[in-house]
Order: structure tokens, then C-alpha cells, then sequence
């Protein structure tokens, strides 16, 4: 039973470390939290619905969604945030409220607000058994991806230009950019990676869903935000351990407590967020340097 409440536990945080390091990376450069994130995951399940509904193959429909998020969240730079470049990050905070609130709607005129169910492949739905323990195909998928993508983004930002510029841009914007670092491709850069992990963790989450609805990105995303703190604002290696820490947490009420106070395991986790806030503000895996405003 151990074993498969932390398989459970694995899975689960591990949609919430890739929100979170989608989060974290713009939160690295810019300053603020992006709270239209969460919609870049509702696009994703759209665009892989409308793709499956044209006859379009299962993997070929997954890259266009993925890089319909990527293009999407780069745009959201580019109209919304670039004109507000060198604000005040409260200002910019409230413009990724205003987008959010913006797409919903929009999605709910242009979709409808039923959801629309997503007939997934066997591989993402199935689930096996090894040993007595259950291991759903979405939950493996989920611990590996997140693994492989964590390797991956850490080669990236330490061993090619465009991640040492993000890295070093990061730590100090200003110096950054008089050593020759291009702003607007280091601003591009961030956000189609975001957007890119936004669209994973859109996959894994509507493989657990079967569905999606105009709303689907609020709660992840709203999990997502209390990994970063909890693993340390602008951290990524903290915004994977928050979000590992939240699915660990999850699990963990779902098992001790009652069937009656189940409806309180939401404020519990929020009340461990405060006392984050209260006791350790830096979180778990503080970053090396405070972000840029």
C-alpha cells in the first residue's frame, strides 16, 4: 500500500513540478507570477480535442497542441507584457489576471462550457500490475516525463547560449544585457518554454481528466503557485521539489484523513502555505539570486 500511495504521489506532483517550473522560469526573469498559465493548459486540451476530431494521429495532434501552447504563450509576451516592460510587477501581475479571466471567457463563448471528453490512446489510460501494486500508464508517464524533462531543461540552461543567456539574465538582468544578451529573444525564450511545459503537463493532466473544460487550468495552476512557494520563488530545482512535496501532501490527507473532512484537505494545504509564508518565506530550495524587477 506504501508503494502505491507513493506511486500516486509521484504522479500527481509531478504535473504540479511541471506548472511549477513553467512558473518559475518566468518568475526568474520577470518578477511576477504568471497567472494566465493556467490557460496555456485549457488551449492545450482544446487543440488536442479539435486535432483528435480531424482525424489527426495521436502523436502528430500532441506536437501541433504542444507548439500551439508555445505560440500562444509567446504572443502573451508579446502583446500583453512587452509593452508593460520595466513596470511595476504588481502591474504585470494583474495584466496575467486580466489575460486569464480574458481567455476564459473567450473559451467558454468559442467552446461552450460543457466538457468536451478526449478519447485517449490505451498506452495513456491502461494501467498494470506489478507486485499488487497498480500502476496507471499516465501515472508512469508522469514520473518519467517529469524526470526526462528536468535532465533536460538542466542541460539546457547550463550547457547551451540560449540557457547560460536566461541563467545569466536572471541573476542580473542589466549586466546581462550590456554583456550583448538580445532582451526580447531572452523574454521569447522564457515563455515558449513555459509554454511548452504547460502543454506536457496539459497532457498528463487530461489523460487523468478525460475532459476538458474552459476552467480546467484554474486548479492545477492554483496547486502549481503553492509548489513555487513552498519550493522557493524563482527556483526551479525548489519549484520540482514543491511540486513533488504538494503530491506527497495531497496523498497523504487523502489517506489520514476521514471521508467526512476530505472537503478541508484544500484548506489544510493552504495553511501549510502560510506556514511557509510565516516560517520560511524563501521556501525549501530558495534561488541562488533574487530575480530582476
Amino acid at each position: 500500500m506504501f508503494i502505491q500511495y507513493l506511486i500516486n504521489a509521484l504522479s500527481l506532483g509531478g504535473v504540479y513540478a511541471l506548472i511549477a517550473l513553467g512558473l518559475a522560469i518566468v518568475f526568474s526573469i520577470f518578477g511576477f507570477i504568471n497567472f494566465a498559465h493556467g490557460e496555456l493548459l485549457t488551449l492545450f486540451g482544446y487543440a488536442l480535442f479539435y486535432s483528435l476530431g480531424a482525424g489527426i494521429p495521436f502523436p502528430l495532434a500532441v506536437i501541433l497542441s504542444l507548439i500551439a501552447c508555445m505560440i500562444a504563450a509567446v504572443a502573451m509576451e508579446r502583446i500583453a507584457f512587452r509593452p508593460l516592460r520595466g513596470a511595476n510587477p504588481m502591474t504585470l501581475l494583474v495584466t496575467s489576471f486580466a489575460i486569464s479571466g480574458a481567455l476564459q471567457v473567450i473559451f467558454q463563448v468559442a467552446f461552450g462550457a460543457l466538457p468536451k471528453p478526449l478519447n485517449m490512446p490505451g498506452f495513456l489510460t491502461g494501467a498494470f500490475n506489478v507486485g499488487g501494486v497498480y500502476i496507471g500508464a499516465a501515472q508512469l508517464i508522469s514520473i518519467v516525463t517529469v524526470a526526462l524533462l528536468a535532465i533536460a531543461l538542466n542541460l539546457f540552461l547550463n550547457r547551451t547560449r540560449f540557457g547560460l543567456s536566461l541563467v545569466a539574465s536572471a541573476q542580473d538582468f542589466d549586466v546581462a544585457r550590456l554583456m550583448g544578451i538580445k532582451v526580447n529573444t531572452v523574454y521569447a525564450i522564457a515563455f515558449a518554454l513555459s509554454g511548452l511545459l504547460a502543454g506536457v503537463a496539459a497532457l498528463l493532466w487530461v489523460s487523468m481528466r478525460g475532459s476538458v473544460t474552459p476552467d480546467m487550468g484554474f486548479t492545477p495552476l492554483v496547486k502549481a503557485f503553492v509548489a513555487t512557494i513552498v519550493g522557493g520563488m524563482g527556483s526551479l530545482t525548489g519549484a520540482v521539489a514543491g511540486g513533488f512535496f504538494l503530491g506527497v501532501m495531497e496523498v497523504a490527507l487523502q489517506i489520514v484523513l476521514p471521508s467526512d473532512y476530505l472537503v478541508f484537505r484544500d484548506p489544510l494545504i493552504l495553511s501549510i502555505l502560510i506556514g511557509f509564508l510565516l516560517f520560511r518565506p524563501r521556501g525549501l530550495l530558495p534561488a541562488a539570486a533574487m530575480p530582476v524587477k
